[in-house]
């Protein structure tokens, strides 16, 4: 807990409030506002909560203007490096690495769940056929809590811990099979000797009439996939699933609302709405077109996967996911495909030109992934299911320490009316 160091003095009409100050571990100073509006009858304005601090955390750290994405305070371009989504999961979720023992035990645990109970096929097949595998993960999360009765009791430690594992387990799972629903192919069951990145792979693309072996680089970039996109702090879809958790719900029910966040383009879907704009500028001859059409202020048109909201120099997960990008084109061979000739080409143009380079609009973690999951073969529709998969690792993890937080209430933002003033009901007749 954050102990207050200092005080910020705020003046308006005839009164003078003395707001406590907390100095974070990394980050600027934060102000106490929690008891503005009982001691000044006055809250703060702040649309999208870009200055606002909802909650106090010790697992993801970001310093947009320096390029910074920490994990417990661990780097995430040595996490992507070094260690493997399965060990930052247990990062994320207990706080520190795991010793040798720890890790195979936790490795366990998951893989040992990551079946589904079988009657949930049936709620698979209540969803029509071109169903986009979002809507059928956020319904098949929601319903989870229907078959697992035994991990809904948010007030029981040992209950929250199963139902974190289950989540962890069996997203890839759901993913994997709303997937293989979406296309009309038979589900594909998971299998314990294999890691957690290929046993995805393996499920959505293995068919019955033969087996499908798994490439090691293919497996190491989707479990780079899944490490980039563990957690990012306090983004709308964990803020979600924090609001969510404030009343009570279920695990399930929050899980099932921070990935119906997620959905939105401006969100989970921006690597999807990339490859879009990759395929309407169709052929690299029309790149200078674009990239003209990109700086004029009067044309709607952007730069999809270039820049980002929070970092403001690079994305440090872009470099890792670049390099990912360059070992999964050159294993595939897919040089002639005119979408990636188009997003290479692309890159090179707007990095090589001074007007992106000032307004820092390098390519992100979107403009990469989309790239590598584009050449694996799996379409854009599939692209925020995955995204959705790799983040739920983080939203346990928020979720785990909102509920242990004894001081957990509610959340209840407030809003700056404009509206009518009281005025009285006319009847019907006479307006």
């Amino acid at each position: 807990m954050a102990e207050s160091t200092k005080t910020a003095t705020l003046s308006f009409d005839d009164k003078t409030l003395e707001l406590p100050m907390f100095s974070p571990t990394e980050g600027p100073d934060v102000i106490d506002i929690s008891k503005l509006y009982a001691q000044g009858d006055v809250f703060t304005h702040d649309p999208g909560f870009t200055s606002t601090s909802s909650c106090e955390s010790t697992i993801t750290f970001i310093d947009g203007a320096e390029g910074v994405l920490l994990h417990r305070g661990y780097p995430i371009g040595q996490l992507a490096e070094k260690s493997h989504f399965l060990e930052v999961c247990y990062l994320l979720l207990y706080g520190e690495l795991p010793s040798a023992a720890q890790l195979e035990d936790f490795e366990t645990r998951v893989t040992r769940h990551t079946m589904l109970h079988e009657q949930m096929v049936n709620f698979f097949r209540g969803f029509r056929r071109d169903a986009h595998p979002m809507a059928i993960m956020v319904g098949v999360v929601g319903a989870m809590s229907a078959f697992y009765h035994d991990s809904t009791d948010i007030n029981d430690p040992w209950q929250r811990e199963v139902a974190s594992i289950r989540l962890i387990a069996k997203m890839p799972t759901i993913a994997a099979w709303a997937y293989k629903y979406h296309i009309g192919q038979p589900f594909v069951y998971p299998r314990n000797d294999l890691d957690y990145a290929s046993n995805f792979l393996r499920m959505c693309f293995a068919v019955p009439a033969e087996d499908y072996e798994v490439d090691p680089i293919l497996s190491r970039a989707m479990d780079r996939i899944f490490t980039l996109h563990a957690d990012h702090e306090q983004n709308a879809s964990t803020s979600t699933v924090r609001l969510a958790s404030s009343s009570g719900a279920n695990p399930f029910a929050c899980i099932a609302a921070g990935i119906a966040c997620l959905w939105g383009p401006s969100h989970g879907g921006a690597n999807q709405a990339c490859l879009e704009m990759l395929r309407e500028i169709g052929t690299v001859d029309r790149i200078p077109e674009f990239i003209a059409r990109a700086k004029d202020k009067n044309d709607p048109f952007r730069l999809m996967g270039f820049g980002h909201r929070v970092y403001k120099n690079f994305d440090p997960r872009a470099t890792v996911m670049k390099q990912s990008a360059d070992e999964v084109l050159d294993l595939l061979g897919v040089e002639d495909n005119p979408t990636l000739q188009v997003a290479k080409e692309l890159e090179k143009a707007a990095l090589a030109d001074p007007y992106f380079a000032e307004k820092k609009l390098f390519p992100n973690v979107d403009f990469y992934s989309g790239i590598i999951l584009e050449a694996m073969g799996f379409p854009t529709s599939m692209f925020t299911p995955i995204f959705a998969l790799s983040r739920t690792i983080g939203w346990v993890s928020q979720w785990k320490e909102m509920i242990a937080d004894p001081k957990l209430k509610i959340g209840r933002p407030r809003q700056l009316y404009t509206g009518e003033s009281q005025r009285d009901y006319v009847d019907v007749e006479n307006r």
